[in-house]
């Protein structure tokens, strides 16, 4: 099978890229970034990207976009910069698909964040989507296109409503975030109240669902969540986090609530779970694992 990563140098396009290849595929990378040790890899103009020359070029059975931006703030800030990234891109690559190689599987790395707040939990994949920030908004549009071009034009289609991932090679997000702290103040404060809670899933795992959901066939516009299916506050979160550093620290949430950040998380895996897949990593393995990448990159 032969795999198109578009967003190979970035956290989940690495990691993604490094275990299909050690699981026996046979995987082309396209990034912004130039790279000449890497073989199989393509430089993708950011400002004037050419997705019908790369499939004119490839026989490509699937692509699995991991590009596109991933901050929910600077979405607040910037909106126009992440509808291009998150949605225009999108349908750019569906695009040159349905042009140039309409065979292609396309798989869409989505977020959770297009279920905005849900009233009830765990998520499943049918409940109504209301969507929260403008970077929710534009990976609810991205989705929509998918859906277009599988419906119109019988492209493979399948999006992944990715939860909280984490792990190493991270940097961003709340760990990381926590970590600068940690390293800064014996004493410092968190946004929220610490009851707000997310479903964490270790990149591990992460790439071993897109694994598993790669080969199936006639998938049009088919939606997975992909998390762990267990709910933790950010405050034992924090906690575990903090222990996992052997040392002592006072945490103190401010209870604001930064726009467009969600209160509570937890998803429903049953569909996910019907593949065979299963969470090998916990909270407190992930953790440990992240910690220690986390003071190796310091050594460095």
């Amino acid at each position: 099978m032969k795999i198109l990563i578009l967003g190979s140098k970035g956290f989940i396009g690495s990691h993604l890229r490094l275990y299909l290849l050690q699981s026996g595929f046979d995987v082309w990378g396209a990034d912004v970034s130039v790279d000449y040790g890497l073989k199989n890899y393509i430089v993708v103009d950011p400002s004037n990207a050419d997705f019908n020359s790369i499939f004119k070029s490839n026989n490509f059975d699937c692509c699995v976009n991991c590009s596109g931006a991933a901050n929910v703030s600077e979405s607040v800030t910037n909106p126009k910069r992440d509808y291009y990234l998150n949605t225009k891109l999108v349908f750019d690559i569906l695009e040159a698909i349905r042009i140039e190689a309409p065979q292609c599987k396309f798989i869409q790395l989505n977020s959770a964040a297009v279920y905005g707040n849900p009233q009830t939990m765990p998520v499943t994949e049918n409940i109504e989507i209301k969507p929260i920030s403008p970077y929710g908004w534009h990976k609810y549009q991205s989705e929509l296109l998918c859906k277009e071009y599988s419906e119109i034009y019988k492209i493979q289609t399948v999006i992944l409503r990715i939860f909280s991932v984490y792990g190493p090679g991270l940097k961003k997000q709340f760990f990381w975030d926590l970590y600068q702290k940690c390293i800064a103040n014996k004493s410092f404060e968190l946004f929220g109240t610490g009851n707000e809670s997310r479903d964490f899933i270790y990149i591990d795992d992460l790439v071993e669902a897109i694994k598993l959901i790669m080969p199936k066939n006639n998938l049009f516009a088919e939606v997975f969540n992909i998390a762990s299916g267990i709910e933790i506050t950010i405050k034992e979160a924090a906690e575990i986090f903090v222990k996992n550093l052997k040392e002592k620290h006072s945490i103190f949430f401010n209870n604001m609530i930064r726009k467009g950040d969600p209160l509570n998380w937890c998803a429903d895996i049953s569909k996910l779970s019907s593949l065979g897949f299963k969470c090998s990593t916990t909270i407190e393995q992930g953790i440990e694992n992240y910690i220690q990448w986390l003071k190796s990159i310091e050594e460095k």
